[in-house]
């Protein structure tokens, strides 16, 4: 009688580096292995089960629920050994490692950024990666361990973190609203849409079609080309303040900058919320748990 195959710890680890690099190549270069070398483990692990745990695409390799399965009891041990590791490693109140933020190129810069330089400072064995990009970037394939991102619904298998309403208003540069002759309103007040309608825009490029603020401008100033476009939404802040065009840009942004005028309050259309985000299973490590802390304290929006 054939003994059932003794599924291993070795034997997750490929089974989790392919569920979150969907190639065998990239399970390779996380494991330190070579493709070949993971495709013959993988042939092993199914053929000793007699299950299939992947099924092949162009898109690489998808996993089956069994396969998630596994890969979820990996995590779990992963956790619990990186958080041994820790223990044995570190004196007590200190915290080291690298932590892993993605988020998008303004609320890095204009929140994210300053929020960490006290953090640095007050631990130094702690290390970052900071992924600026509009992507959305996988926490479940651990390609991040903490994601501060602009959402009205954060994924549901997430811990989360709401840290505030994040809005919206068209500026631009002082120079150029009165180089055309429109008076810069109140505080609070907004030029019309037809002189709206009569200013250059800069704006985020075909990359991001369904963006709010290229829904707004599409639906009110319908008649508008955009004259310059950029590929992300620092593009659009940095080019209103070089006096480019007017722009849409955070309202937290861009009323501390000394060269903008607000032409309009806030777009309601556009608002979204600001999230903190990390995985269920890496929230209690240590260097994890001390970086959300100190975001959600010092990442804040006025409401």
């Amino acid at each position: 009688m054939n003994m059932p195959y003794q599924l291993s710890s070795p034997d997750l680890d490929v089974v989790l580096a392919l569920v979150r690099g969907t190639t065998l190549a990239e399970a390779g270069r996380r494991l330190g292995l070579d493709a070949s070398t993971v495709f013959r483990a993988l042939q092993r692990i199914e053929k000793g089960l007699g299950r299939r745990l992947f099924e092949r695409s162009r898109a690489g390799y998808l996993p089956t629920e069994l396969a998630q399965q596994f890969a979820q009891h990996a995590e779990r041990i992963e956790a619990e050994l990186e958080g041994a590791r820790a223990h044995a490693s570190v004196s007590a109140g200190t915290v080291s490692g690298l932590v892993r933020i993605t988020t998008t190129d303004t609320v890095l810069h204009g929140m994210v950024l300053p929020a960490l330089a006290p953090l640095g400072r007050q631990h130094p064995g702690l290390s970052f990666e900071l992924i600026a990009t509009n992507e959305l970037v996988s926490l479940t394939r651990r390609d991040a361990d903490i994601a501060v991102r602009a959402t009205r619904h954060p994924p549901d298998h997430l811990i989360g973190k709401r840290l505030g309403a994040l809005r919206v208003g068209v500026f631009a540069a002082r120079e150029l609203v009165e180089a055309a002759g429109i008076a810069i309103p109140a505080h609070g007040g907004a030029v019309d849409l037809a002189a709206l309608a009569t200013l250059p825009w800069i704006a985020p490029d075909e990359a991001m079609p369904d963006h709010p603020s290229v829904r707004w401008r599409r639906k009110h100033l319908p008649r508008v080309a955009p004259q310059y476009r950029v590929n992300s939404i620092a593009g659009v802040l940095e080019g209103v303040e070089a006096g480019l065009g007017a722009g849409i840009v955070s309202l937290m942004i861009g009323q501390r900058s000394g060269k903008l005028v607000a032409l309009t309050g806030t777009l309601d259309e556009c608002d979204t919320d600001l999230w903190l985000l990390t995985h269920p299973e890496s929230r209690h490590l240590r260097r994890i748990a001390t970086v959300v802390s100190h975001l959600a304290a010092h990442v804040r929006l006025d409401e």
